[in-house]
């Protein structure tokens, strides 16, 4: 069958699928250790039941976009050994329909494993291979727990490993996610930009160290703050290329080891044709298998984001301190103050930050610690890497939003300003270093509190407009002869 045919052929059963047996009702399933009981209407089986009772660690399932991910490795899979004849067409179709039904989101309850349970994923490989197989036979008119004519292991995961399979399935899940964080960065680049544009005629004090420094434009303060949201959109699209090198079809340890030569050269291929993602097979298999890097990285530039949202939203808060921009209220900010509101947007966007960046040294520390031929911490990985993702989707789709209620207010900018003796700064091109120190000893001691109304009487209103306009302070330099 050609491979285009076997993808139309084997696309997701339509409709839902049944449940068989009544609540509280158990089926008995046996495994080399002996028999335990699983519930009648699980689709997963005994190796999964025995995860769930062995790994009760974290309260958090397996992160769904890996799981659906997953399906799709299965799923290629699958279309590899169909086309190739290693499978039946009645059962590949029923396979490939069942993986398909769990990459939509289907069955979604049927994955109970522990995000951080041991074995380096195997746990969450057999659930898929479980939940599979029992969805496929059921498709063919068999009932749960029959596994026949589709076992787990023969069928749905023949020619695989967990260790070619998990984390080719993580690349997918983290690759997706990207796409989705890259759009958001840039909504929030251009919500940062609507703002420059709108403040760019507010004349500010900037400062540095918290201290007073030199005058420039509320809208110059947040081109900054775009400018920096620009490069974590561009870091973020760009570094889905350190994930598109998979391991699939290196099966334990990425000497491609029982699994015959034609798939381990196709199975990629179909991988790329079921994601739309450009995939392709690591030149050295042992390397992709061995070493977890490519997670590190990205991890490392996920956190050069959160570093800038912390930085941003702290800016934003002190801001909103000094008067200069009014953060929108949201929500009352005391059980005990009454009328106060605080700027929780950018403490929650701060929040999200601070776990992105602990969870990046956790993604070091994991990958640090595979021994030899595999890394067999993935699961934390996962769940760091993924949850970093989301969270800063999250945070930068909330941000984005609130940031237009943000307003600024020129009059608190003009007393700030107005009243500083560090405005003289701009004076140098007119008067020089001296002649702008004298005039701000002399200002110091005149005992009055409007510099720039002092400016204007000592050098004349046309240098004070000259040297403190918006226009002057949002140019890049002066203009030589001024």
């Amino acid at each position: 069958m050609a491979a285009n045919e076997a993808s139309a052929a084997c696309s997701p059963a339509s409709g839902g699928s049944g449940r068989s047996g009544r609540s509280g009702e158990t089926r008995i399933e046996r495994d080399s250790l002996g028999t335990i009981d699983v519930p009648a209407s699980a689709y997963w089986g005994v190796h999964t039941q025995r995860a769930v009772g062995n790994f009760s660690l974290s309260g958090r399932r397996v992160d769904p976009g890996l799981v659906r991910a997953y399906a799709v490795v299965k799923w290629a899979a699958c279309l590899a050994n169909l086309e190739l004849g290693y499978l039946d067409s009645g059962t590949g179709r029923a396979i490939a329909s069942a993986a398909g039904e769990v990459a939509s989101g289907g069955l979604a309850d049927q994955f109970p494993v522990d995000a951080l349970a041991g074995g380096a994923g195997t746990s969450v490989n057999m659930n898929l291979n479980e939940v599979i197989a029992n969805r496929a036979n059921e498709i063919l008119g068999f009932p749960l727990g029959s596994y026949d004519p589709v076992r787990p292991i023969e069928e749905v995961n023949l020619h695989q490993s967990t260790n070619d399979t998990y984390p080719t399935a993580l690349k997918l899940a983290a690759v997706r996610g990207l796409r989705g964080l890259s759009e958001k960065a840039a909504s929030l680049q251009g919500a940062f930009q609507a703002k420059e544009k709108e403040f760019s005629s507010i004349a500010s004090m900037g400062r540095t160290e918290l201290q007073p420094a030199v005058p420039m434009t509320l809208g110059q303060e947040f081109s900054g703050f775009a400018e920096a949201i620009g490069r974590d959109r561009w870091r973020t699209f760009k570094c889905e290329e350190r994930l598109r090198v998979v391991n699939l079809g290196g099966t334990a340890v990425g000497t491609g080891i029982a699994a015959p030569r034609s798939y381990i050269f196709l199975v990629t291929d179909r991988l790329r044709e079921l994601t739309g993602v450009g995939f392709s097979r690591g030149e050295n298999l042992v390397d992709q298998t061995a070493n977890a890097d490519c997670f590190v990285e990205v991890s490392g530039i996920l956190k050069a984001h959160a570093s800038n949202l912390v930085k941003v939203c702290g800016d934003l808060r002190l801001l909103n301190l000094l008067g200069e921009v009014r953060l929108p209220a949201v929500q009352t900010g005391s059980s005990i103050m009454p009328g106060k509101a605080n700027p929780v947007i950018a403490e929650a966007a701060m929040q999200a930050g601070m776990r992105v960046m602990a969870n990046d040294a956790l993604v070091a520390d994991a990958c640090s610690r595979g021994s030899l031929q595999l890394c067999e911490f993935l699961p934390v990985v996962a769940l760091a890497l993924l949850e970093s993702i989301s969270l800063l989707d999250g945070a930068d789709s909330m941000l984005a939003s609130h940031l237009s209620g943000i307003t600024a207010d020129e009059a608190a900018c003009a007393a700030y300003l107005d009243r500083d003796p560090m405005i003289a700064t701009a004076l140098l091109p007119f008067v020089g270093y001296h002649g702008a120190e004298k005039l701000v000893e002399d200002f110091k001691k005149s005992g009055e509190t409007d510099m720039r109304a002092f400016i204007a009487r000592e050098l004349g209103d046309d240098v004070a407009e000259r040297a403190l306009s918006p226009a002057a302070l949002s140019s890049l330099g002066y203009k030589d002869g001024t």
